[in-house]
């Protein structure tokens, strides 16, 4: 690896604290980009404005539009990393003009799916169990599915959940009834998948639970439940956000419960909040039914 991405990555590491999957993502990025340069004879500090604008264009086709946004902040942080560490005056990528992005609204599911999600483990089996507590916190405690795996036994704090979510932040999730007593139910069983681990959610030989085999359960499920379409993971934090908002709860509270560290993310789930209003409306609405009396 170049020295100028290694010194990047472990900046991503120790100061950044950013996720593995990030760190694969941004170092993916920027390898294209100095073999790009590399075939033109462009050192990766020497690159202009106008190289990086050439790099984009050159994977215009091979990318969606979600993955060359990526790849523009991969470019702003490398560069702007290079200018702090002294070794560029000026980052080429700061004068880029970044396109805005069509928001797209989070994939909610239904308050009717996702109690049927939550009924459809077993409660005979250890690892039923296991399945019902996950899918309670991910929807009764609007958890992240990296920061359920994640959790160790002594993470349990009183009727709280002490969560290390993004960029190592610590925050404290209180547990409502049903997703306590889905916790204690597990709590009670737990030795029944022979642990090796301190971590919460075990897998069947007894280590950490991984966040794909827990998308892979919830998809199983999900089919039990009869849902009405896919559910991964993170539509049930979502649908917990949603939920909330629906019922009057309080932004500024949901953010702190989500762990968001910017308002605006969590300002989101108002715009769902608003095509599930409208729905309602055209639904049941006299005037808003076609062929409706003028």
């Amino acid at each position: 690896m170049k020295a100028e991405l290694a010194e990047f990555e472990a900046h991503l590491a120790q100061v950044e604290r950013a996720s593995a999957h990030t760190r694969r993502a941004y170092l993916s990025d920027l390898r294209q980009l100095a073999e790009f340069l590399r075939e033109r004879e462009i050192a990766l500090d020497a690159a202009t404005r106008d190289d990086l604008r050439a790099f984009l264009a050159s994977r215009f086709g091979a990318n969606s539009p979600a993955t060359l946004a990526r790849k523009q902040a991969s470019l702003r942080a490398f560069y702007e990393h290079r200018v702090r560490m002294g070794h560029i005056a000026d980052s080429p990528a700061r004068r880029l003009v970044f396109p805005r992005r069509r928001v797209s609204l989070p994939n909610v599911v239904s308050v009717d799916d996702c109690f049927a999600l939550l009924a459809a483990p077993s409660e005979r089996t250890a690892a039923g169990l296991r399945d019902r507590c996950a899918l309670e916190l991910l929807y009764g405690a609007g958890l992240r599915v990296s920061e359920l795996v994640g959790l160790d036994l002594a993470d349990i704090v009183g009727g709280a959940l002490r969560v290390k979510g993004k960029g190592g932040k610590e925050r404290v999730v209180p547990l409502v009834a049903k997703a306590g007593a889905a916790l204690e139910k597990y709590l009670q069983r737990r030795s029944g998948l022979s642990p090796r681990s301190e971590a919460l959610f075990l897998n069947r030989r007894g280590g950490r639970l991984t966040g794909r085999s827990v998308a892979r359960h919830l998809a199983r499920y999900a089919i039990i439940a009869g849902a009405r379409r896919h559910v991964h993971p993170h539509a049930l934090r979502h649908s917990f956000a949603t939920h909330l908002l629906d019922m009057g709860a309080d932004l500024r509270g949901i953010q702190e419960l989500l762990g968001h560290a910017s308002l605006s993310t969590t300002q989101r789930y108002t715009h769902v909040s608003s095509e599930r209003l409208l729905q309602v409306y055209e639904d049941a609405h006299p005037r808003a039914k076609k062929g409706a009396d003028r």
